[in-house]
């Protein structure tokens, strides 16, 4: 042990002190103090010393435990590796590097890609442990292969029917339960196979392959083609067209994690776009027109995407309880874009970007004057383009209309904009 470490973080298997290296064992029997999981603590009934179990909200745990490291060894368990989804990253934040020690053991999930004889070092990693899955498909869109830490809520069986009910079906699973202990099992299925899965126990991992050969990825920026998405019709022309949301959505500076609105969203192309740009994000759809919500619906169904979430309302009513975004994209306004674009430029944290497009010069000069009036300068672009077309054998262009695309960056609070 290091002669500053007080605390050390020892690494568990599931089966327990068998697992422990012999200076792992000596750090488990030098110790005063013991803190863990009831699941760790519960294999060392003989430990004479003070315990601490670690349960949700461990920050009163921690700040006790850095209370006894002043005068006491203390040794906190961990499953596996302590620095991999575990408790490890916490107590090093609250104590500091110098004050601990940290011996780790192989983690569940390297034992799972090991009985399921899979090679790990090109497999992305998820956990929907105590957290959400919302953006989980979202993720896998650009995965092939991917390591996954669930909990009872979002148990491999809720996954696989989430799976089947966006199309995600080209996929192998296995599903690997008590890792290491007396009673290990590693199963393989299909996604519509572990979908009717009913007997699955709560120590598990889940890998995910895919099945399908000269599988690739999508590209890094979408670009995907208006005839791609369920439209309104006979209101074909509302949509996005693809180049204006390409430009639209590079101005608005998405990032992976980024929170985003897209106010009038109607069909959902920018939704659907923004959200693969910020997979571990999160997308707002605002949409009044009840056509426009179903169609919304359908599409973040048909693309895969489960990190928007649609809201039917008018803006900016419908904002209101929204999270504050790092991007907005108001596509429509239904008569109140100088309101929508008021409360979006309140909400917009600092250093956020807002895009703003318009077809008709009315609207042009309500956008504009919204920035000049807090002294924001926008960059405008008048986008015209015009696609080739068939013509009996030949090809000619044909105009789409010009589109005004206004952007601007939310200068931090208390500066000077412009």
């Amino acid at each position: 042990m290091s002669a500053d470490a007080a605390v050390t973080l020892v690494g568990v298997g599931d089966d327990g002190c068998a697992s422990l290296s012999a200076r792992a064992f000596n750090a488990v029997s030098r110790a005063q103090v013991l803190a863990g999981g009831q699941r760790h603590l519960a294999f060392f009934e003989d430990f004479a010393g003070e315990r601490i179990v670690l349960k949700n909200g461990v920050g009163p745990a921690l700040e006790r435990i850095a209370d006894l490291a002043n005068e006491h060894h203390v040794c906190v368990l961990a499953s596996g590796d302590p620095l991999f989804f575990g408790i490890g990253s916490l107590v090093i934040k609250r104590l500091g590097l110098r004050h601990v020690e940290i011996l780790p053991q192989p983690s569940s999930m390297q034992w799972a890609f090991a009985k399921a004889g899979l090679k790990w070092d090109d497999a992305a990693f998820i956990s929907v442990h105590g957290r959400s899955a919302r953006g989980f498909l979202t993720r896998l869109k650009r995965l092939s292969k991917v390591g996954v830490f669930t909990d009872d809520e979002n148990c491999p069986t809720r996954i696989a029917r989430l799976m089947l009910q966006y199309g995600e079906t080209a996929w192998r699973a296995w599903l690997c339960e008590n890792l290491a202990g007396v009673d290990e099992r590693v199963r393989s299925f299909s996604i519509a196979e572990l979908a009717e899965c009913s007997d699955v126990r709560p120590l598990n991992v889940l890998i995910l392959q895919r099945a399908e050969s000269g599988w690739r990825p999508p590209s890094a920026i979408p670009f995907m083609h208006e005839d791609e998405f369920a439209k309104r019709m006979p209101k074909k022309g509302l949509i996005t067209k693809r180049e204006v949301r390409l430009l639209s959505l590079a101005a608005m500076r998405i990032r992976p994690d980024s929170v985003v609105w897209d106010i009038g969203a109607g069909s959902g192309s920018v939704s659907i776009e923004a959200a693969m740009l910020a997979p571990e994000g999160r997308v707002y759809a605002i949409e009044v027109d009840p056509e426009g919500v179903e169609i919304c619906r359908e599409n973040l169904l048909a693309h895969g995407i489960d990190n928007v979430e649609v809201i039917e309302g008018r803006a900016p009513e419908a904002l209101g309880a929204l999270e504050d975004p790092d991007a907005v994209f108001v596509g429509g306004s239904k008569g109140s874009m100088e309101e929508i674009l008021d409360v979006a430029l309140d909400r917009l944290r600092d250093g956020g970007h807002i895009v703003a497009n318009a077809i008709t010069l009315e609207n042009a000069g309500e956008i504009y004057k919204s920035f000049k009036q807090r002294g924001i300068v926008p960059d405008v672009t008048l986008l015209q383009v015009s696609r080739a077309e068939p013509l009996a054998r030949y090809l000619r262009y044909e105009a789409l209309n010009p589109i005004q695309i206004f952007s601007a960056e939310k200068p931090p609070t208390g500066s000077s904009a412009g």
